[in-house]
């Protein structure tokens, strides 16, 4: 008896639509290789057959038409291309009964709102920047008690809406970043946030698994920030991952983060603590960012993080011995020890 080949269908975003987190506006180069890449890495994996769904003017009948055994949910653009309609692509596939890859609706909306997620993660004793949440309908705005101080939107992801000028020094520029927000952001992302500028080194660290299963954790991943312009704050903006003219896009490199073992050590129990309670399923990407005192704070936990055979969990998986398609592979055994499938 031999094992049957199961239909991967590797669910991303749709090249041929409006893509507003795109720099101009729709799916890059980068994009659509990031798409080929995928496909190809699961379909030179034994017992899987790869099927691309990126037609999303199609999906839903295609769904129902010829369900895959096993949705690899990439689809980090939601439905349409609409960031906002992101947690209704694994809603979608839980109607149909399509077993996928990564977080389900709720995961998605919890973690959407980033204080909620510092507060879980302060309740355990994790370590967290000293935050104040701000409403952006409020006048007078609410403006930083100390400088220099990080602000960002407290919904979005992908570092929406993080520039130069998020790292402010005075109340005036402060107030410019939070009406800028505040203009850009739309009624359902009513609020930012206020964090103290951490200055010591940024960390992420990539965990494979579920909880019950076990977990392979990656070699935890420092931002190299040597290369960037000094005049530019040291920071992942939006620029760094979206825009390959930035200058952060060209000079931000990665390499393998140098930790003492009892360091390490808390930033893995804190990890894989916030995996299972806020939902996490499969793999999940954590940042972490260090103080003046060098103790790593939590900076965003991520569901879904970037899956491209170029992005930091790929990164990590080739220091510890796989390639792409050993990662790839590694998320949907879990999703299948998951289902039992």
């Amino acid at each position: 008896m031999t094992n049957r080949t199961l239909t991967i269908g590797v669910l991303s975003g749709d090249p041929d639509l409006p893509y507003s987190y795109g720099v101009d506006g729709r799916f890059g180069p980068e994009d659509m290789e990031a798409v080929r890449q995928a496909v190809a890495a699961v379909d030179g994996l034994d017992g899987y057959r790869a099927v691309q769904l990126s037609d999303h003017a199609s999906l839903l009948d295609g769904l129902r038409r010829e369900p895959p055994d096993l949705a690899l949910n990439f689809c980090d653009t939601g439905y349409r291309n609409l960031l906002t309609n992101e947690r209704n692509v694994p809603a979608l596939l839980e109607l149909l009964e399509i077993p996928y890859t990564g977080a389900d609706p709720g995961c998605m909306s919890l973690c959407g709102d980033k204080a909620l997620v510092r507060l879980l993660a302060a309740s355990h004793g994790i370590p967290v920047p000293s935050e104040t949440v701000v409403d952006l309908r409020a006048d007078p705005l609410v403006l930083p008690e100390l400088y220099p101080a990080m602000i960002k939107p407290n919904e979005g992801c992908g570092s929406l809406g993080v520039t130069p000028d998020s790292v402010v020094h005075d109340a005036a520029a402060a107030d410019a970043c939070l009406r800028q927000l505040a203009a850009d952001s739309p009624a359902t992302h009513p609020r930012a946030l206020i964090q103290d500028f951490l200055t010591g080194p940024e960390y992420t660290l990539g965990l494979v698994g579920n909880p019950g299963a076990g977990f392979t954790v990656l070699p935890v991943l420092e931002i190299d920030y040597s290369r960037l312009d000094p005049e530019l704050p040291p920071i992942l903006s939006y620029g760094s991952k979206a825009d390959p003219d930035s200058p952060y896009w060209q000079a931000l490199q990665f390499r393998r983060a140098e930790l003492d073992t009892a360091t390490e050590a808390a930033m893995v129990e804190q990890a894989t603590w916030l995996f299972e309670r806020l939902g996490f399923r499969d793999y999940a990407r954590v940042d972490f960012r260090a103080g003046a005192d060098g103790v790593p704070r939590l900076l965003d936990a991520n569901f879904n993080p970037t899956w491209s055979h170029d992005g930091k969990m790929a990164i990590m998986a080739g220091w510890a011995g796989y390639g792409y398609g050993d990662l790839l592979g590694m998320i949907l055994a879990a999703a299948r020890q998951r289902y039992g499938l």
